[in-house]
């Protein structure tokens, strides 16, 4: 049987291992989609069980465009989790979002154009709701972990999804500010957390902007990007670590019901 947990974390651009679990282990989870990014540390953290996969890999070598969503969130599910939390790296597409700050998105716009989108494929068709793509009490429990750091979370954030994993023209990012008026930036959401619908999953991300998209006339370069995750990497683990206790033990939303109405 495979390992079992409650909670998983992907790790984001920064966050190759969460260092918050004890009694860990590393398991690697077989899926119908192929291999996950890495193999999963599995381990116990203030009495509950978590996993952790870094979504582009340990030691960073697989770009965004090329993640295996499917077989990642897959995993998660045979394992049993059913609460996805997420932390990633964007860019900021407004003034007031500035480098180092923490944000909640709570809407996205996919400009993707090449990924896996759906677990159905085979004679099956579904049309998963995504209204609303994240789940509100996980989205409550990082915004009291932020409450207990006193950190500052910017709320109610749209994120635009791009393809990756080149960075914006002026152009684009300029698109993306004042034509779609997206507030953050990134290349990992979109399919992560409408698949993890599909998977009747609890899904939330946290985002840490790591610079001022090209909007701002400064070509944004991955070694800024670098260096602002690296400053944050403490604070994001602060979270993680508040977050963990404070996500409610049974499911009061209606993310695990999400297949319920999504067929003909």
């Amino acid at each position: 049987m495979t390992e079992q947990a409650e909670i998983g974390i992907f790790g984001g651009t920064g966050i190759y291992d969460p260092g918050l679990l004890t009694e860990s282990k590393e398991i690697v989870v077989e899926t119908p989609f192929g291999k996950t990014s890495d193999s999963i540390t599995v381990g116990m953290y203030k009495g509950r069980k978590v996993a952790f996969m870094p979504r582009h890999g340990k030691k960073h070598n697989i770009p965004p465009h090329l993640i295996n969503f499917r077989a990642n969130i897959w995993a998660f599910k045979e394992m049993g989790i059913k609460r996805v939390i997420a932390p990633s790296a964007v860019g900021s597409l407004k003034q007031e979002l500035k480098p180092g700050d923490f944000v909640l998105p709570s809407q996205f716009i996919d400009f993707t154009k090449s990924r896996k989108l759906t677990f159905f494929e085979d004679g099956k068709v579904i049309h998963i709701s995504v209204a609303d793509p994240f789940c509100p009490e996980l989205q409550n429990s990082i915004s009291q972990a932020a409450k207990k750091i006193n950190l500052h979370l910017h709320k109610d954030a749209t994120y635009v999804c791009i393809e990756g994993p080149r960075f914006s023209t002026r152009a684009e990012s300029k698109f993306y500010k004042n034509v779609i008026g997206a507030d953050i930036i990134g290349m990992t959401l979109v399919p992560e957390c409408q698949l993890a619908r599909e998977a009747q999953m609890c899904y939330a991300s946290v985002s840490t902007v790591t610079d001022y998209d090209v909007w701002s006339e400064k070509p944004v370069t991955a070694k800024e990007v670098l260096e602002t995750l690296s400053k944050n990497v403490s604070t994001t683990k602060k979270i993680l670590g508040e977050l963990v206790d404070l996500v409610p033990t049974q499911r009061g939303c209606s993310c695990h019901k999400a297949l319920e109405e999504a067929q003909f």
